[in-house]
């Protein structure tokens, strides 16, 4: 058990980038997006609420309001968005973040 978890640690680790799971953003948008979430996930990895204020605050001020954050490390969602507004990205290998306009 404790040689798994190491692994698990050493994976964590090394996903030191970001996986984008879904998209329909034009590409210098999402970019943008995926840049703000690593970074909010990076200054804020043990307080989600932060890090999703952070996420909001930064997408309300570079895109225009309203833009809405979840995430964690395990959901699942159906949303209603704009089009080309929506963003599903894991950071550091197991943090999911949400993002969309609607």
């Amino acid at each position: 058990m404790a040689q798994i978890a190491e692994e698990r640690e050493a994976f964590l680790k090394m996903a030191n980038y970001s996986l984008v799971k879904h998209t329909d953003m034009m590409a210098e948008v999402r970019d943008e997006a995926v840049d703000i979430c690593m970074n909010a996930v990076e200054k804020f990895p043990h307080d989600l609420g932060k890090c999703t204020h952070f996420i909001k605050d930064s997408m309300d001020k570079k895109f225009g309001s309203p833009w809405h954050c979840v995430a964690g490390k395990g959901f699942s969602f159906e949303v209603s968005h704009e089009t080309k507004n929506t963003l599903y990205v894991f950071v550091a290998g197991e943090t999911g973040v949400l993002i969309w306009k609607c």
